[in-house]
């Protein structure tokens, strides 16, 4: 099986964020490693080449295949932050609609600033998630 790309690096978050960032995403990005790492009770580390990752968990695929994931994590992307985040159910649902100008993907939450939001909205849409994934995988 192929070696998963995503993984727990060496790599300095200081570092990508002052080469990824602009002025305004630099401050959004010191406010949201904040908010993440208060709910994680972790520090961030990098995961991969560009993603800011809180705590970890182990998954393993109905194929077989297992990995390791960050229970939350963000990234620079272009003109975007995104945050990745579980928000399937009802409740979750009911925060994104509270939450403010965002579009998302199937775990990506992509907003452009974090004025746009409603950061206690994203703040307990992330510790519902975190609390999620902890139940699923231990």
């Amino acid at each position: 099986m192929p070696e998963n790309k995503t993984k727990a690096t060496g790599g300095s978050v200081e570092e990508y964020i002052a080469s990824r960032a602009n002025a305004e995403q630099r401050t959004d990005c010191q406010a949201l490693m904040a908010l993440l790492e208060r709910v994680t009770e972790q520090s961030p580390r990098m995961w991969g080449p560009s993603i800011v990752g809180y705590g970890s968990y182990r998954y393993t695929y109905e194929s077989g295949r297992t990995g390791e994931a960050p229970l939350v994590g963000f990234a620079i992307r272009g003109r975007d932050l995104v945050v990745y985040v579980d928000v399937e159910g009802d409740e979750q649902q009911a925060l994104r609609s509270r939450l403010g100008k965002h579009r998302m993907g199937k775990v990506c939450l992509y907003f452009k600033r974090l004025a746009d939001l409603d950061v206690s909205v994203l703040e307990q849409l992330v510790a519902n998630s975190v609390a999620e994934v902890r139940r699923r995988h231990g």
